[in-house]
């Protein structure tokens, strides 16, 4: 079900528009050519892009033009993407962020990396 202005009192109607088939969070959705990620996935209804990294809350896009970094997810496994200002292409693989453990919680299980190199070998980056 798509949440999509069709006729815009500026623009006009949107005619001929090219489906664009991308996945998020593993599920298939479809944009228009010409989208960016964060129009796509709400035309989709998709409001939560990424979890806090440190709260968990529930974050998505606020200022949509590149200033806020609140819709930042992975995209084609690079992650930290701006949602508002990538377009969508075709078969994109987009996927939320998820909330990162706290280092500084004593309760953490597992080891976290101290530094840099560590945090490599543990597979970080990528």
């Amino acid at each position: 079900m798509t949440k999509r202005i069709l006729d815009h009192p500026v623009l006009g109607k949107l005619t001929d528009q090219h489906p664009v088939p991308f996945t998020f969070d593993g599920k298939t959705y479809e944009g228009i050519e010409g989208d960016t990620i964060a129009s796509a996935l709400l035309a989709n209804g998709v409001r939560t892009l990424r979890k806090h990294e440190h709260s968990g809350n529930p974050r998505g896009i606020y200022c949509n033009i590149g200033h806020c970094f609140e819709c930042r997810c992975t995209v084609d496994n690079v992650s930290n993407v701006r949602a508002c200002v990538t377009p969508i292409k075709e078969n994109m693989v987009i996927e939320s962020g998820k909330q990162q453990p706290d280092p500084l919680n004593p309760n953490n299980e597992g080891t976290l990396p101290r530094t840099y190199k560590e945090y490599i070998e543990q597979g970080g980056n990528k």
